[in-house]
This record gives C-alpha cells, sequence and structure tokens, in this order.
C-alpha cells in the first residue's frame, strides 16, 4: 500500500470545527510535505478550488498550480498530484505549464482530472457553468489537445470547445515516461466510461472496502473491454488513531457534532445538485470532506491496520488521508502504521 495525503490548501478538513491549528499557508504546507517524505508518505494530492469549500466561501485557500511548483522545488521523492478543472484551463497552457513543473520535479507530477460542481465558484470568477454530461464531454476534448501537444508538435485541433493550430510545446514533459500520470474520479456512468478510456488512476471518496471492491471490480471490467492496461486505484479516507476505542469514539464524536449553521455548510446543497452520486450523502458524511470517515480507518492502531489490509485485498494502491490537525495526526499515523 502506498500512503498519500491531501495538502491542507482549505486550512482543515471539518466543516463544524472552525480552528484545526492548520493554516491554509505556503509556510504549513511546505513544512508539512518537506516533512512527510522523512516518514514515509510518497504522495500528495493537491486539490484545486478558487473558493474553500470547507470553511467558507470568505476564509483563504491556497492555489493549487502555483503551490504545486513550489512543491516541486522544495520536496525530492514524492509524487505531485495536482487537480486541474478542464472549465478552468485552456487545454494546451495547462499541458505547457505541467511540463515544466514536471521538469522542476524531475518527473515526479501527475494530473488529478476533475468535473467541476461548484455552480458559484465559476460565477465568481467568470468562467462558465456547464450541465453534467456537457462538462464531461468538454473533459474528454480537453485531455485529446492536452495528450495531442504532449505527444509531438505541430499538433492541430478543431473540436466543439477547443481549436488549436500548428501547436509547438517544448520542453516536452520528463522523457522517462509518456507523459504524467492522468487520474480522474466519479461516479456517474459518463465519468466512469471517460476514465476507462483515457486515465491511467481512478480515484474514489471514502467509502467501505466493500464497495470500494465493487467499484474497482467495476472499472477492472471496463478496461478489460477496451483491452487497455490496469488502472491504479485510490481511495480517500480520514484517519483517526488512537491508543484506545474510546479514544477514538470520542474524537469522532466530536468531529462529527454537526452544525448545520457553519461557514462550510452552505454549500451543502450546490454540491449535492452539482454531481451525480450513486449515495445519498448525510450531513455527518458532510461534516468531514471527500465522505472520508466512510472508508472506516477509525480506531486502535490493529484496527486500523486490519482495515487497510481489507482495502488493499480488493485491490486499492493508495490511501490519501486526511487528517486533523494534519501534521501531529500524520506522524502518529506513520509510527504506528506505516512505520510499525
Amino acid at each position: 500500500m502506498r500512503y498519500g495525503y491531501w495538502l491542507p490548501v482549505f486550512g482543515g478538513w471539518l466543516r463544524n470545527v472552525e480552528n484545526e491549528n492548520m493554516e491554509a499557508t505556503w509556510e504549513y504546507s511546505s513544512a508539512l510535505a518537506q516533512r512527510a517524505e522523512q516518514i514515509g508518505f510518497d504522495l500528495v494530492l493537491v486539490a484545486e478550488l478558487n473558493l474553500n469549500d470547507i470553511k467558507g466561501p470568505q476564509a483563504p485557500s491556497l492555489d493549487a498550480w502555483s503551490t504545486a511548483a513550489a512543491l516541486a522545488a522544495v520536496t525530492s521523492t514524492q509524487e505531485i498530484m495536482v487537480a486541474v478543472r478542464p472549465t478552468f484551463h485552456s487545454p494546451a497552457l495547462l499541458a505547457k505549464q505541467a511540463a515544466n513543473i514536471d521538469h522542476i520535479s524531475s518527473g515526479r507530477l501527475s494530473l488529478n482530472v476533475v468535473s467541476s460542481w461548484w455552480r458559484e465558484e465559476a460565477q465568481k470568477y467568470g468562467v462558465g457553468f456547464e450541465q453534467h454530461e456537457d462538462r464531461y464531454a468538454r473533459t474528454e476534448e480537453w485531455l485529446s489537445v492536452l495528450n495531442g501537444v504532449w505527444d509531438g508538435d505541430h499538433f492541430s485541433h478543431s473540436g466543439h470547445y477547443y481549436k488549436v493550430e500548428d501547436n509547438v510545446l517544448q520542453p516536452k514533459p520528463v522523457a522517462n515516461r509518456p507523459r504524467p500520470l492522468l487520474y480522474a474520479g466519479g461516479e456517474s456512468e459518463s465519468a466512469k466510461e471517460l476514465i476507462a478510456r483515457t486515465c491511467d488512476g481512478y480515484v474514489m471518496h471514502g467509502d467501505p472496502p466493500e464497495k470500494i471492491g465493487e467499484r474497482i471490480a467495476d472499472m477492472r471490467a471496463r478496461r478489460e473491454r477496451l483491452g487497455l492496461p490496469p488502472l491504479l486505484f485510490g481511495a480517500a479516507a480520514y484517519s483517526l488513531v488512537r491508543d484506545t476505542e474510546a479514544e477514538a469514539t470520542a474524537e469522532l464524536e466530536r468531529i462529527t457534532d454537526v452544525k448545520s449553521s457553519s461557514a462550510g455548510y452552505a454549500n451543502y446543497q450546490q454540491w449535492l445538485a452539482g454531481t451525480k452520486l450513486e449515495q445519498q450523502v448525510s450531513l455527518e458524511d458532510y461534516s468531514v470532506s471527500n465522505r472520508g470517515l466512510r472508508a472506516g480507518l477509525v480506531g486502535t492502531p490493529a484496527q486500523v491496520k486490519a482495515r487497510i489490509a481489507e482495502f488493499e485485498a480488493v485491490g486499492v494502491d493508495f490511501l490519501l488521508l486526511q487528517c486533523s490537525p494534519q501534521r501531529e495526526e500524520m506522524e502518529r499515523f506513520a509510527a504506528q502504521i506505516i512505520n510499525n
């Protein structure tokens, strides 16, 4: 199992806990990334939202791409998976940025392609907001241009969303692989079909191992029908490791004490309306980002290790952890799970 973590670009992951003692600053994030390499984490996910989804739109949040470029320069071993939303980026220009960051990192960059869901954010930043199926159609064409300009020079494309004429992009991404790995997530039929055709990995929100296993089996079958190599599979999870079950239960109760008046709840209905999910998400689920608690990494070290073994058994290649406060809990996880 590989262990990754979400960079706390929003200053936390709990919608009903105001101060999680991890500021949305470059100083905190860079120190965390450097320490993460030392203690056994080899993958960081940098989320992309221009408004703060967790603490409310008035709270600060870090820009994903400039942060990823800076991380590339101050880390040396971990994969930097940065989210990218096609509606916010020209594909050829993003390909240029990504290739440059790939060189800064010596080939450690990967992309997590996300079809946007937050209408209010798009409007505030002057970006058009499309319906679900249109967003995925745009994403497919966006990926065609991205791969085209990476693959060779003098690439041209004329489509419904994008037009590129005789593009030249140098330098290309690092030559030790064809291009940066492409990950994506989604639970709608259109999302899963697109990912099976075009991506290298499938990243899932938190859920129990049996549900994750069903998704992996489905995506493996789709991939096999297309005659393509196997996908990589990752899952989000909120980790809460304590010496006793009673301590773990007490902390769980604290962080899920739902306060629907909190700033981070204001976009709850927007999020539900903008996505297509297999299951209903409760306010309790939503109190922790990305359905992380559903993964069940809560309990004693022995219990959490047993749960991780279940994820390995169904085919999960890496976990992307959230925790609070991030530095302290990642230290605890590394000492009691990764390195024990």
